[in-house]
C-alpha cells in the first residue's frame, strides 16, 4: 500500500511536496486538506495524490501532522479546474487549490460551520411582533413567503439585530440546511409562447401571477437555448442594453431548477450582487440562493462557500468560479466583456474563460451575456466556436434606445467640467421631475493640485503618478499605491500659496451640480462613498424618486434599471483616443454604450449627451447609431493586420525591482534562456507604461503569436528556466491573456 502522499501547497515553487503517511491512517483520498509541517511553520494543504516513490532523501521524509476532519474535502472537479488554471497560465498548483478555498478553511485552527439558515419556527407561522417593530415584522413576512433567508442576505440588508430577536421570540431558528417547505407552483410551461401567424408579434399563454410575458426576441433565444441545456456549448448573448437579457437568465435558470441542477451566475462588480440577488429571491422565493464576493468578511465567505454546495443558485464575483457545485447544470457570466472578470495579481486568471473550461470539462453550457461583447467572444462567434444570439429592441414595448447627441467641445465653451447644453439638460430633466445620470470616470475632487507659478503638480513619491486631491480629509491620495498624506499648505517647490486643483473629479462635479443646481437631490457614487450594503438602500432611493440627480464612475455603467431615468451625461471621455493601449476604444466604446443604455428604459424617451473634442471619431459614428456589430467588425479587421489580439495570443512577463536596472536585467536573462520556436515572437524588454509603483520599477517583455498552441508550447518550456534566472533581484510574474500592460 503507498505510504507516501503528495501535498499541494500554498508557496511559489511549482511542485507538489512528499509527506509519510503516519501509521494511524489508512489512505487519504484526493481533496483531504491536511496540516503538514513545512520548514520551521504547519501549514493546510490539500492532498492531491498517493505515491510509491519519494523525490526526496527517505530519512528526511516527514509525517502528515493531522487530516483536518473538521471541513470537506476540495471536490474532484475543482482539482480539475485548478489543473487546467495550472497547465494554462502556468502557474503553480499549490497556490491556486488554496485560493479556491474559503480563508477559514485555510487556517489549521478548529472550525466549526454556523448555520447559514434563518428559517421560520412553527411558533413564527402566527407570531405577531408589537405593532412598533416594523423590521421584525417586515422580517418574518419575508420569512413567511420565503421560509428560510441566507445569513449572507440578511447581513447585507442590515437586519441581523431583527433576526437575533425573532429567535429570541422562538420565531425562527438558525438552521444548516435552507428548507423548501413551500408548496410547489404548477408553472404552467412558462418557457414557450404560442407564435401567432405575424412575424413582429407572439401571443403568449396566459403567465403566472408574477412571470412577464417573453418578448419575441426573448422566446427567440429561448427556444435556441433550451433544447441545448443538456450538452456544452458557449453561447454568446449579444442584447442591447434594456432588452431583457436577465429575464432570459431566469428561465434558464427555472429550466435548470426543474432538473434537479444548480445554476452559477458571475457578475464582474460586488455593486451588482444586491439588485440581483433581489430579482432572482423574488422570482425563486423557494429556492436556496447564496452569494459569494470579495465583500463579504471572512466568516461569512467560509459560510457562504460550504452552502454553495446545498444551494440553487449561487450569485457571486469571479472568486465564484471554483466553488463546489455538485449538482452544476449551467453557467452565466453577465457583463461577459467587463475587464474585472480578470484577476491582475497571483493568479491572472481570466473568471470568464475559467468559466467556459469549467463547462466543457462538465459537459454543461455556459451562457455569456453582454451589450457589447468583448472582441474576443466576438470573434468566436464570428467564427462559430460560439453560438451568436441577438436581442436588438428593449424588453418593454414603448422604450427605445435613447437618442445620443455629441457635445463639441471645439465650438462649445466648458465652465467647470460642463458645457450650457448640458447644464440646461440637466435642468430641464429636473424640472419634468425625471432623473438624471451624469458620468465621469475619475474619482475624487481633482486629479492633481497644480502651482500656477513654477508648474509642480502634485506626484506620488513612491509611483509614476500624481496624487489625487480629495476635499474630505483634506488629503492627497494615490489611486495606485494607497499613499495619502495632507494637502500642503503652499508649493513644496516654490513657496507659493495659491495652488490650484487641476481637472475635475466626482467630488468636484458634485459640488459643481450643487451650486448649479440647488433644488436637485444629488448622490455621488464611486469607490469612496459606496459600500455592498448602501446599493441596496441606493436602488430604492432612485426609485422611490428620492434622487435627482446620480454623479458617478463606471461602478454606474452596468446592470442598473432606474425607470424614471431619461438622461445620461458623460464627461471627459477623450483621453482613451490617443491612448496607447490598442485595447482603449474598445472599452470605450463598451463604457460609452454601457452608460447610455441607462437612460429611457421605459416608457419616457431617452437622451444622451458626450462631451468630446473629436466628434468626427469613427467610434462616434457607430455609438450615434447604437452599432455595436459594424464597430466591432471594423476593429477586428483593424486588430488582424496589426496582429493584434484576437488575431494573436499575447502572454506579458513582467519584472519588478527597486531599480530599473535589475527588472531589466532580468528580462534581458528572460530573453537569452528562450529557445527559438517557431510562429513565436519575443519582443525586447521595455519599461512599463507606469513604470514606477509602491516604490518598485517596473519593466516588461511582450511574448506574441498567432498560434495558441504554439504559445503555450513555448511557455510550457521556457517558464522552468525562468525560475532558474540567478540572482534573483528582481520579482517577476506571468500573464497569460494579458489586459492590462
Amino acid at each position: 500500500m503507498s505510504r507516501i502522499v503528495q501535498v499541494a501547497l500554498d508557496t511559489p515553487l511549482d511542485r507538489l511536496f512528499d509527506y509519510g503517511l503516519p501509521a494511524n491512517m489508512e489512505t487519504l483520498a484526493p481533496g483531504s486538506l491536511v496540516e503538514v509541517p513545512f520548514g520551521r511553520t504547519q501549514r493546510v494543504g490539500v492532498v492531491r495524490g498517493m505515491s510509491d516513490t519519494v523525490q526526496a532523501a527517505p530519512e528526511k521524509l516527514r509525517e502528515i501532522l493531522r487530516r483536518l476532519d473538521d471541513r470537506p474535502a476540495l471536490p474532484a472537479a475543482i482539482i480539475k479546474l485548478a489543473q487546467f488554471c495550472a497547465d494554462y497560465y502556468h502557474y503553480p498548483l499549490g497556490p491556486i487549490l488554496l485560493a479556491a478555498l474559503p480563508p477559514r478553511l485555510r487556517d489549521a485552527r478548529p472550525f466549526s460551520a454556523a448555520a447559514p439558515w434563518l428559517c421560520l419556527s412553527e411558533a413564527g407561522q402566527l407570531a405577531e411582533p408589537p405593532a412598533r417593530a416594523h423590521a421584525q415584522r417586515k422580517l418574518l413576512t419575508t420569512l413567511r413567503t420565503q421560509h428560510c433567508l441566507h445569513r449572507d442576505a440578511i447581513r447585507e440588508n442590515g437586519q441581523s439585530r431583527h433576526a437575533a430577536a425573532l429567535i429570541e421570540a422562538g420565531w425562527a431558528q438558525w438552521r444548516q440546511e435552507g428548507r423548501r417547505n413551500a408548496p410547489a407552483r404548477p408553472p404552467a410551461d412558462p418557457l414557450q409562447v404560442r407564435h401567432s401567424p405575424s412575424r413582429n408579434h407572439a401571443t403568449p399563454p396566459a403567465p403566472g401571477p408574477d412571470l412577464p410575458v417573453a418578448t419575441v426576441e426573448q422566446q427567440s433565444v429561448l427556444d435556441a437555448l433550451l433544447p441545448a441545456l443538456d450538452r456544452f456549448g458557449v453561447h454568446l448573448l449579444h442584447g442591447a442594453t434594456g432588452s431583457g437579457k436577465t429575464e432570459v437568465y431566469l428561465r434558464l435558470i427555472e429550466a435548470m431548477q426543474r432538473r434537479g441542477r444548480q445554476t452559477l451566475v458571475l457578475i464582474p462588480e460586488i455593486a451588482l450582487t444586491p439588485q440581483l440577488e433581489n430579482v432572482f429571491r423574488a422570482r425563486f422565493p423557494t429556492s436556496r440562493i447564496a452569494t459569494l464576493h470579495s465583500g463579504l468578511n471572512d466568516t461569512a465567505r467560509t459560510e457562504n462557500w460550504l452552502a454553495a454546495a446545498d444551494c440553487d443558485l449561487l450569485l457571486g464575483t469571479r472568486l465564484s468560479v471554483f466553488a463546489p457545485l455538485p449538482r452544476l447544470g449551467l453557467i452565466v457570466v453577465d457583463e461577459e466583456h467587463d475587464t474585472s472578470f480578470k484577476q491582475q495579481e497571483g493568479l491572472r486568471y481570466s473568471a470568464r474563460d475559467v468559466a467556459v473550461a469549467r463547462a466543457k470539462q462538465l459537459g454543461i453550457p455556459s451562457v455569456l451575456g453582454s451589450a457589447t461583447p468583448s472582441l474576443e467572444s466576438y470573434a468566436h462567434a464570428l467564427q462559430g466556436r460560439y453560438q451568436l444570439l441577438e436581442m436588438r429592441e428593449r424588453a418593454i414595448a414603448s422604450a427605445r434606445l435613447p437618442d445620443i447627441e455629441l457635445v463639441d467641445l471645439r465650438h462649445v465653451p466648458i465652465e467647470n467640467g460642463l458645457t450650457r447644453p448640458v447644464r440646461q439638460a440637466l435642468s430641464e430633466t429636473l424640472a419634468r421631475g425625471e432623473q438624471s445620470l451624469v458620468f465621469l470616470n475619475r474619482r475624487g475632487y481633482s486629479p492633481a493640485l497644480y502651482c500656477p507659478s513654477c508648474s509642480w503638480v502634485s506626484p506620488c513619491p513612491r509611483c509614476s503618478a500624481r496624487l489625487v486631491l480629495h476635499r474630505s480629509g483634506h488629503r492627497l491620495k494615490c489611486h495606485h499605491c494607497g499613499y495619502e498624506t495632507r494637502i500642503p499648505h503652499a508649493c513644496p517647490d516654490c513657496g507659493n500659496p495659491d495652488l490650484k486643483a487641476l481637472g475635475h473629479g466626482t467630488q468636484r462635479l458634485e459640488e459643481t451640480l450643487t451650486a448649479t443646481l440647488p433644488t436637485a437631490r444629488i448622490r455621488r457614487i464611486d469607490r469612496d462613498t459606496m459600500r455592498p450594503r448602501i446599493w441596496a438602500e441606493l436602488g430604492e432611493s432612485v426609485r422611490g424618486g428620492h434622487t435627482d440627480i446620480l454623479v458617478g464612475t463606471q461602478m454606474l455603467a452596468k446592470g442598473h434599471d432606474f425607470p424614471n431615468m431619461t438622461l445620461a451625461v458623460i464627461l471627459d471621455t477623450d483621453g482613451a483616443l490617443y491612448s496607447p493601449d490598442f485595447r482603449a476604444t474598445e472599452r470605450l466604446f463598451a463604457q460609452l454604450m454601457q452608460v447610455s443604455g441607462r437612460a429611457g428604459r421605459a416608457d419616457k424617451p431617452g437622451h444622451v449627451l458626450v462631451q468630446t473634442a473629436f466628434p468626427d471619431h469613427p467610434l462616434f459614428r457607430h455609438l450615434l447609431r447604437h452599432d455595436y456589430a459594424a464597430f466591432a467588425r471594423e476593429l477586428l479587421a483593424e486588430r488582424r493586420k496589426l496582429d493584434l489580439p484576437p488575431a494573436t495570443r499575447q502572454a506579458l512577463l513582467r519584472a519588478e525591482a527597486p531599480h530599473m536596472a535589475a527588472a531589466m536585467a532580468f528580462l534581458h536573462s528572460a530573453v537569452q534562456s528562450a529557445a527559438a520556436v517557431e510562429q513565436v515572437t519575443v519582443f525586447d524588454p521595455t519599461p512599463a507604461p507606469m513604470a514606477r509603483v509602491a516604490g518598485l520599477e517596473r519593466a516588461q517583455l511582450l511574448i506574441q503569436s498567432a498560434s495558441r498552441l504554439a504559445l503555450q508550447h513555448f511557455l510550457s518550456h521556457w517558464r522552468p528556466q525562468l525560475a532558474a534566472i540567478k540572482p534573483r533581484v528582481a520579482r517577476w510574474s506571468l500573464d497569460v491573456d494579458p489586459l492590462e500592460f
